[in-house]
Order: structure tokens, then sequence, then C-alpha cells
């Protein structure tokens, strides 16, 4: 899967906070994101953000 740093992740499941997108800060073996919602960061491992991934929004710059 083709996934960048700052791009943002709309995902099947929500956050706590009811947000859905978040936004890639590091990608590896795992992934850094961030919520778009209410700015919470965190690590996830890349196995289980690529399941549940529903679109990809590429920034182009």
């Amino acid at each position: 899967m083709d996934i960048r740093v700052g791009d943002i992740l709309q995902m099947k499941k929500p956050h706590p906070c009811g947000s859905k997108q978040f936004l890639v800060l590091r990608i590896g073996m795992d992934f850094r994101l961030k919520c778009e919602g209410c700015g919470h960061e965190f690590m996830s491992p890349r196995h289980k953000i690529e399941r549940y991934i529903r679109k990809v929004t590429r920034n182009d710059e």
C-alpha cells in the first residue's frame, strides 16, 4: 500500500473523539498518526492500520 508522510487516512473505525480522519506523521513498521479531530498522536503497527483504511487523501505539493 502506497502511503506517505502527510497523507490523510479515512478509517473504518472512528477515534473515541468521533473523527475518522488521521494525518500520517511517520511510516515504517509502525505508523505514527495524528487524529484530525482532537489532535491526539499515537503509534500503531502497520498491519493493523492497513486493515482499517477506507480512503487515502494525498496532499501533493
